[in-house]
């Protein structure tokens, strides 16, 4: 499992625009909106798509202006026991 989060900035006039094709990507959760055009949102990996290609899509989202990761968390690696705690 991965799984990032971050903020994106965008435009306010064109956020609910951008929030229509971040939810369109694979794995995107929008969890806050600041109101001035910043957005909370967190990418996890699921069957079929890898999180860095739904984070390479973020960047082409008409309106995203930044993105500043905050968290990333990954259990690859991990024995199957380890995971779990």
């Amino acid at each position: 499992m991965e799984l990032s989060s971050m903020i994106l900035r965008t435009r306010p006039e064109r956020i609910d625009r951008v929030r229509g094709q971040l939810l369109a990507i694979p794995g995107v959760e929008v969890h806050g909106d600041a109101g001035d055009g910043r957005l909370v949102v967190t990418v996890e990996d699921g069957d079929g798509y890898k999180l860095s290609d739904s984070i390479t899509r973020l960047h082409d989202v008409d309106g995203v202006v930044a993105i500043s990761l905050v968290y990333e968390y990954s259990d690859n690696g991990l024995e199957t026991g380890e995971a779990r705690q």
